[in-house]
This record gives C-alpha cells, sequence and structure tokens, in this order.
C-alpha cells in the first residue's frame, strides 16, 4: 500500500485498498450504519497502513459542529491545571470528542483572542476557567449556542454550566482551622491578586472568618513572577524578621508554603508548635517534603472530570440543555504542620 503521488488521500483510496465500496468505507470511519466486525477491521486496517484521516470539514460545515472541546485555562505549568486536564482527557477519550487546549496567561485581553480563535471553529463544548472575564469574552460565550462550562469556581454568576469550589468557603474553612488550633498571630503571604480571581476569594474568605471571631491578619506580603519556592523562602524570612511574633503563616498556595517550610526548618524552627504552617491546593508533587505541608484539596481531577461529562451528555443530546452547578467540597489535610485540637 505504498504510495508515492502527494495528492491527498480520499475515501476512494481506503475503498480500493480494502476492496469495499466508498459508502461502506465512509460507515465505518463515521461508527454508522450496520458494517460487520470482519469488514469494519479490514477498512480500518487499510486507512491506518495508508495513513489516511478523515476530512471532518465537510462534516462540520454539515452540523455546525466539529468534535473538538475548547479548554481555555490560564497556564500550564501551574501545577493545577495539569491535573484538570487529565480528568477532562479521561472522560473525553471515552467519546468521540477531543479537547483542545488554548492558554490565557491570566489576561482577560489574551483570553478575549483565544476565545474568539477557538470558537471560530465552532467547538462542541467549551470548557474555560475562572468566572471573571472580560464583557466581550462573556457576549462571544452566550451568543455561540455552545454549551459553556466554567470551572474552578463558583463564586459568581456563569454563563451556562459551573464547575468547581467556593473559593471564599476554603479560606474560611482555613481560618477557622487555624483558630480551633489556638494560633493567634496570623500572617498571609500569597500572590499579587488583581488577576488571580480565585486567590482573593480565599483571602476574603480568610480575613471574613478571622475578623468574625475578633483576629486581623497581622501581616501580609504579595509577590508576582519568579519561582515559588525562592519567592516563599524569601517572602517567610522577610515577614518574621518584621514581625518576629507571627505563630501561623496561611500561604495562597502549596508552592510558595514549600519554600516557606524549607527555611523554618533550616533555622531550627519547631512546627507546628512555634509556628504553623498552611497552604493550597493538595500538590502531590510535595509528598517528599521533609514535613508534610497542611494544605487542602482543590477538587482538581473531580473538576476535570464533571465538567467534561457536562459536555459530552450535552453533545450527544441526553439533556434537555438546562445549566448544571456542581459546587465540590475540598477537604483539609493538616499534615504536620497544622495542629488538631
Amino acid at each position: 500500500m505504498t504510495r508515492h503521488d502527494k495528492r491527498p488521500l480520499t475515501l476512494r483510496d481506503v475503498s480500493e485498498a480494502s476492496g469495499v465500496s466508498e459508502m461502506t468505507v465512509s460507515r465505518v470511519l463515521r461508527s454508522k450504519g450496520d458494517v460487520s466486525d470482519a469488514t469494519r477491521k479490514r477498512v480500518l486496517e487499510a486507512a491506518k497502513q495508508l495513513g489516511y484521516v478523515p476530512n471532518k470539514i465537510a462534516g462540520a460545515l454539515a452540523s455546525q459542529r466539529v468534535n473538538l472541546v475548547a479548554v481555555i485555562i490560564p497556564s500550564m505549568s501551574n501545577l493545577v491545571f495539569p491535573e484538570v486536564m487529565t480528568g477532562i482527557t479521561q472522560v473525553l477519550e471515552e467519546t468521540g470528542l477531543q479537547p483542545v487546549v488554548g492558554l490565557t496567561g491570566y489576561l482577560p485581553e489574551k483570553e478575549e483572542k483565544v476565545l474568539y480563535e477557538m470558537l471560530s471553529w465552532r467547538p462542541s463544548g467549551v470548557i474555560i476557567a475562572g468566572l471573571e472575564h472580560s464583557d466581550a469574552s462573556r457576549a462571544m460565550l452566550r451568543a455561540s449556542g455552545i454549551p459553556v462550562v466554567e470551572i474552578m469556581d463558583v463564586d459568581g454568576t456563569p454563563v451556562d454550566s459551573v464547575v468547581g469550589i467556593s473559593h471564599r468557603r476554603a479560606g474560611q474553612k482555613m481560618a477557622q482551622a487555624i483558630l480551633k488550633a489556638g494560633y493567634e498571630h496570623i500572617g498571609f503571604l500569597g500572590t499579587k491578586m488583581p488577576l488571580d480571581h480565585r486567590a482573593r476569594k480565599r483571602f476574603e474568605g480568610f480575613t471574613e472568618a478571622l475578623a468574625k471571631a475578633g483576629v486581623e491578619i497581622a501581616d501580609q506580603e504579595f509577590y508576582s513572577g519568579g519561582s515559588a519556592l525562592a519567592k516563599g523562602r524569601e517572602m517567610t524570612a522577610a515577614m518574621l524578621k518584621r514581625t518576629p511574633e507571627l505563630d501561623f503563616l496561611y500561604y495562597s498556595n502549596d508552592m510558595i508554603g514549600a519554600g516557606g517550610l524549607l527555611y523554618l526548618l533550616e533555622q531550627g524552627v519547631e512546627i507546628p508548635g512555634q509556628i504553623g504552617l498552611a497552604g493550597f491546593n493538595g500538590v502531590d508533587l510535595l509528598q517528599g517534603l521533609p514535613r508534610q505541608l497542611a494544605t487542602m484539596d482543590a477538587c482538581r481531577l473531580e473538576i476535570g472530570r464533571k465538567a467534561a461529562e457536562i459536555i459530552a451528555t450535552r453533545a450527544e443530546g441526553n439533556d434537555d440543555g438546562d445549566p448544571v452547578r456542581i459546587a465540590l467540597e475540598p477537604k483539609i489535610s493538616y499534615g504536620d504542620t497544622l495542629r488538631r485540637r
């Protein structure tokens, strides 16, 4: 079945190679119609040997959809999103849908551009991180007529369906656990939050819960860019030099929390007695630390799976198309850095 010409392969090539009609080849490749197992196997083997890939643009012109799911996320370097992608892929690989990823770098203007390009292909669905979008992005999502699932966050008004956790509640729960453990002088360390809306909501929930108990944040510090581990070390050292009476440090993510933990262990600080620590995200990569950092699981894998299930169900036409809201409940892992009382 070796070919030497450069023309595009067609159904006729597969038909001739497999010895069946073009119509039968089409039915096999589209998984439509009644075709015997032997014929199906012969057609698929011929297509594979030829390297034939069906041209789905023609089918898309008729259906106004392609079998792609646009997944729009801020970053793949953030350890949160690869696990979300794993959940999405686990579900979609059981369907005829394929995820296509667009990265926004947490920038609203880049999200608009990525969304515009993705929607121009008329995907079967959109999975997009966060609830905060520009007016232009929200208008495109609403006007698309395509199933949309916003993920990671449920604190806000979605365009369509939403799957995530309440970051405000996550911050509140962590504050309550810290106060219950008897800590009183609490510092917060995190990323600069104008564009990191989920971190901002956790911080708001955290400070609200402290205020309800009559406690104020004793010190706070924020960073942007650079190695999170290194920044965690630097910020921890600077904060304790400035406010040595602190007895607990709450980090907006596990990576800077890990940097702070390593710094404190080097300084011989007794943890969690002298100083307690907690992060957020439940990053598996950090299981090898000398001490297990207290954290909270953000339900990343399940968020990805639930979002993909909504899109797959809509694509199959197996629901009424009404918006779905799924709020998952994250759990605190106390580790070795947060006392239990």
